[in-house]
């Protein structure tokens, strides 16, 4: 009796064994983790896994609009209802009566004048002006095929545009009126110069009545070809551009103004050096003056200056910013509604990016933000100019003294005459924010590390939420996801709090030793740690970690949105602190009891791939492997603007130049490095890593290297997932089991 006892026991423990056996290999097989087609730009799935959003959402005279399926919807911002402004196939008919092609999808709708119900949108062949309202076509205008950079006048209806680095004017009427005669193929007008630094994005500039176009002229025939080879065709042709690096000579830029009543041109006298860059262009609201940021070649001295449109003459000169370091003016002024003479302009004169008032009468500038936080976005006055917004790092409490949180971005008013600033948010996170024309209102765009986005109206006059448009559900609740962490650490310094993220695997064995992948850019401009989703986490990050990998990066010293002191200590030693502070954050990773010291690996994608060849180069023994993306091998071969601003010019820091040219420390080499390069890459040129190559060649060293043939800068589209298997596989042979 006592044996069968046991024996039925025993068979009990052996159908639960077996029960839990089979629950657990049941829920093996539904346990989902993302693929990287699901988490990679260019993956089938990837738009399936990106948080929720309204599709086309702006703000339209007092209304925001969006497109919901094949319509496009309208509502005003106090009011509950939205409704249909028209369908897809109500669109399509209405321009098939003007003679135009069907359409078959919405296309996509800009807003060329936040005052008025009207939207802009480009069939195959014409831009039109569509007035919701009265649900008509206002304006039709055939495209020129070949015409580029296309900019919209709202006063009088006129586009202008460039083609064959040339300016024209389209009129309503249907008129193309040709501004300048370029035959020069060195000489470009009306399109982005500078490389587009300092902010600046366009070349064509229409003055507030439309009476008058500015535009760039940029003569780059000083500058040497630079050669980059079509692969594509029977027969490998030349792609040559313009590339001025640092210490080289530089382009030269004018600026001209058109005047449409009598098709003439006068050229602004902004005399000499040449040399010099010319930004943030504004026109004044009476159309009388034009106001530009002039910064010296060395980056030092930056003069806001106001020029005749009428003569091109030199008006008044009316403050200059000068700093040890560098200036960098990124934002044109902006004047106060119905006032000609008070202008807001942003400056870090005081350590971090702040609005000023100026008065160009009196001269006076007065200092309308301040404190241990940075603006990061002006978003513009109210109807009565007397409340302005902007966006900024700012503590909660407006009355704070403490330093700003940079992970967070919240929307601000303030009192003009009082100062008296109000947060407008409640919820905490990161706040991308539009505000209508009048100021009441803002569309409110929000996410946390928890929250994928959030989408609200809220009332400009309390901060208060009249509408909540979208609370996006997590696109990954149903998959096992890793863990992810922010903290601080001291800096090399051992005084300055430096953010980290640190993602581990799911259900992480922590009696086990995993490897690590620092993923690092540590450049000006940038920010990975945030209080955004998942920390600004990318989805590589994700996959790896699901891999089994331990995932870090750390904002260095130089990184963005800590204020000017923090971002350029890195000034004339690019490398040399912010490879300080990355090995603070090897050691904090080295504390970890589930971290492999032995294991640990970097990677990195421009200033990000020239820190992790530094980082290989500079401590071979301890990163075992390392992938570099488009790196900068060699400062004094990248481009003049953005490299004599951060080293100066070559003649002025050949120290600085010396000790940051990877050339000089190839020998080093001594884990596996992959250098990935697009032979067609217009900002880091394909040179950098050839160089490279042929240095570690001369010393015997192996790298290993692969070329997007037909990639510029970034590889994108469907072959970023191949991108991305690559680096995946190249961790996974080196760096996984050594």
């Amino acid at each position: 009796m006592e044996r069968e006892t046991k024996k039925k026991k025993n068979m009990k423990i052996k159908s639960f064994l077996l029960l839990l056996l089979i629950t657990t290999e049941i829920c093996a097989d539904t346990i989902k983790t993302p693929t990287l087609h699901d988490l990679v730009p260019g993956g089938k799935n990837y738009f399936r896994f990106m948080p929720q959003s309204i599709r086309q959402l702006q703000w339209c005279g007092d209304k925001y609009i969006f497109v919901q399926n094949d319509s496009l919807m309208q509502a005003l911002p106090d009011k509950k209802n939205e409704y249909l402004a028209f369908t897809l196939q109500q669109l399509s008919k209405t321009i098939e009566t003007e003679g135009y092609a069907p359409l078959t999808t919405l296309p996509y709708f800009s807003v060329p004048d936040k005052t008025k119900p009207q939207i802009a949108f480009k069939t195959k062949d014409h831009h039109i002006i569509y007035d919701l309202d009265s649900q008509k076509i206002v304006m039709k205008y055939e495209q020129d095929k070949n015409g580029e950079n296309w900019e919209y006048d709202t006063a009088e209806g006129n586009f202008a545009f460039t083609k064959e680095n040339n300016v024209f004017i389209l009129t309503p009427s249907g008129e193309t009126q040709q501004v300048t005669d370029e035959t020069n193929k060195g000489i470009v007008c009306g399109t982005a110069v500078h490389q587009r630094e300092f902010g600046i994005e366009k070349g064509l500039f229409w003055s507030p009545r439309g009476a008058l176009l500015a535009f760039y002229r940029m003569d780059e025939t000083m500058i040497p070809i630079y050669p980059a080879v079509n692969v594509n065709g029977r027969i490998a042709q030349l792609l040559p551009f313009k590339y001025p690096m640092a210490g080289t000579k530089s382009h030269e830029v004018t600026v001209g103004i058109y005047r449409l009543s009598d098709k003439s041109t006068i050229w602004l006298n902004t005399g000499l050096p040449k040399e010099k860059y010319l930004t943030n262009i504004t026109w004044s609201p009476d159309e009388k003056f034009v106001y530009i940021a002039e910064l010296n070649r060395g980056q030092d001295t930056c003069k806001t200056v106001r020029y005749d449109a009428k003569t091109g003459q030199r008006d008044k000169e009316l403050f200059t910013e000068t700093n040890t370091k560098y200036v960098e003016p990124r934002k044109p002024i902006q004047f106060l509604p119905g006032d000609t003479a008070k202008f807001i302009c942003e400056s870090r004169r005081d350590g971090y990016n702040h609005l000023y008032l100026y008065n160009t009468d009196k001269q006076t500038l007065i200092q309308l933000t301040k404190g241990k936080w940075l603006v990061k976005e002006y978003l513009g006055f109210d109807e009565k100019g007397i409340n302005f917004f902007y966006t900024s790092t700012a503590p909660k409490d407006p009355n704070a003294t403490t330093e700003g949180n940079p992970l967070e971005i919240y929307a601000w008013k303030q009192n003009l005459k009082t100062g008296k600033r109000t947060r407008l948010h409640s919820k905490t996170g990161i706040h991308h924010t539009s505000i209508n024309h009048s100021g009441t209102y803002l569309i409110d765009n929000i996410s946390s590390p928890a929250m994928p986005r959030d989408v609200d109206i809220v009332n400009t006059r309390n901060g208060n939420t009249t509408k909540s448009l979208l609370s996006a559900k997590n696109p990954f609740q149903d998959y096992l996801m890793p863990d992810i962490k922010t903290g601080t650490i001291k800096a090399a310094d051992r005084i300055t709090d430096l953010y980290y993220r640190l993602i581990t695997p799911p259900n992480m064995n922590t009696a086990e030793k995993h490897p690590v992948i620092i993923y690092v850019y540590g450049g000006p401009h940038a920010q990975l740690v945030t209080g955004g989703w998942m920390n600004g986490a990318g989805g590589w990050d994700i996959y790896m970690a699901s891999k089994g990998y331990v995932m870090f990066t750390l904002d260095n010293r130089g990184s963005a949105n800590r204020g000017f002191f923090f971002e350029s200590v890195i000034h004339r030693h690019l490398g040399d602190f912010e490879m300080a502070d990355q090995m603070k954050g090897v050691e904090f990773l080295k504390t970890l009891p589930f971290v492999d010291s032995e294991r640990i690996g970097v990677f990195g994608w421009s200033y990000g791939g020239f820190m992790t060849t530094n980082l290989m180069l500079t401590f071979p023994d301890v990163f075992k492997a390392g992938v570099a993306g488009g790196p900068v091998i060699d400062w004094s071969r990248y481009e003049i603007m953005y490299g004599e601003r951060y080293m100066d010019h070559p003649e002025e820091n050949p120290e600085g130049y010396n000790a940051s040219n990877l050339l000089n420390k190839a020998k080093n080499l001594k884990g596996r490095l992959l250098l990935i390069h697009g032979a067609i890459d217009p900002v880091v040129v394909w040179q950098h890593s050839l160089l490279f190559l042929n240095k570690c060649i001369e010393e015997g060293v192996q790298p290993d290297y692969f070329v997007y043939p037909s990639h510029p800068h970034n590889v994108s589209g469907r072959d970023r997932l191949h991108l991305y298997e690559k680096i995946t596989r190249y961790f996974e042979d080196f760096l996984h089991d050594l």
